[in-house]
This record gives C-alpha cells, sequence and structure tokens, in this order.
C-alpha cells in the first residue's frame, strides 16, 4: 500500500470565544455547505462554451491555484464539450449549447479563490457560473439545527408519540 501525504486545509478563521460555537462552514452562492470530496475540493463550472478547450479551461483556473484533476465530459462524434441536454429547448440553438466541467483543487482557499474569481467570467464569449460541486444542503427553518444528529432507535427521524399504557388493568 503506497503512504501518500493529505493536504490539511486550515480553519477559515480563528476559533471564536467561548460564547459562540465555531463555525468553519463554508457557504455556497444558495447557502448550502460546501463539502469536501475523498481527496480535495471540487468547483463545478457550468455553462462553458461547446468549443472550449482543456488548455483554455487550465489557463483560467490555473490562476487561482494547482489544478489537482480537470475533467471535460466530452462528446465522442464531435469531440466538444458534452451539452447538458436536460436544460436544452427541444432543438438545441447556438446559444443553448452549454456543458460543464469538473475542476479539483487540493484545498479550500484555492477552490474558493477560483470560485469568488471565475464566477461571472467569459470564456470563449460565453459567461460561465461557477460553485462548490458537493453541498450539504442547509437546515430547514424549525429542524433542530446544531443540535447533533439525533440518534436512538428513531434514527434522528423525528419523534413519536407513545401510545398511553392501559390504566387499572387486573
Amino acid at each position: 500500500m503506497a503512504t501518500t501525504e493529505m493536504d490539511i486545509d486550515d480553519p477559515a478563521s480563528p476559533p471564536p470565544t467561548a460564547a459562540a460555537p465555531p463555525t468553519y462552514e463554508t457557504r455556497t452562492a444558495a447557502g448550502a455547505v460546501a463539502v469536501r470530496s475523498i481527496e480535495g475540493w471540487i468547483v463545478l463550472v457550468t455553462n462553458v462554451h461547446e468549443e472550449a478547450s482543456e488548455e483554455d479551461l487550465q489557463d483560467l483556473f490555473g490562476d487561482f491555484g494547482a489544478i489537482k484533476n480537470l475533467h471535460m465530459n466530452l462528446d465522442r462524434r464531435t469531440g466538444y464539450v458534452k451539452v447538458s441536454h436536460t436544460s436544452l429547448p427541444t432543438r438545441p440553438t447556438p446559444s443553448s449549447k452549454r456543458g460543464y466541467v469538473l475542476v479539483e483543487y487540493p484545498t479550500q482557499r484555492e477552490a474558493k479563490a477560483a470560485i469568488e474569481g471565475a464566477n461571472g467570467k467569459k470564456l470563449l464569449d460565453q459567461t460561465i457560473n461557477v460553485d462548490y460541486a458537493f453541498v450539504r444542503p442547509p437546515p430547514k427553518k424549525g429542524d433542530n439545527a446544531g443540535r447533533g444528529r439525533g440518534g436512538g432507535i428513531q434514527g434522528g427521524r423525528g419523534r413519536k408519540e407513545r401510545s398511553r399504557s392501559p390504566e387499572g388493568k387486573d
């Protein structure tokens, strides 16, 4: 088995005083908590022009840190970036052809810099959107946010009222 070193991210900020619980969570634009993948921080780039090349993306995202991995889903027939068909109208128009790319950084600092620096920029005359690929959704109002995961027999899925025990049965 090979031994490899794992990059460990520094906390986003120093721990606060005892009055407030520490919050090291990085949030996405939608308010969800960004989550690290097994080997690094993966950034999802959407609205990528179909003719974008790996070199174009390396040039743009290499400015924000060391790219650990870059994945472009290519169409076998055309060799272009694969287009997401779920968001397309019945007949694709040139402006509706947009793909996605996954960029992996070893540290959260580099991924955050890429998101802040590249989101909304133009790549081949098309504005790209950049955000964390893996997120944990924000807690819903009324949930026991910050109170642990639950547990016990119910598994944290909510508590049921117990039926009353029969009284005075002889």
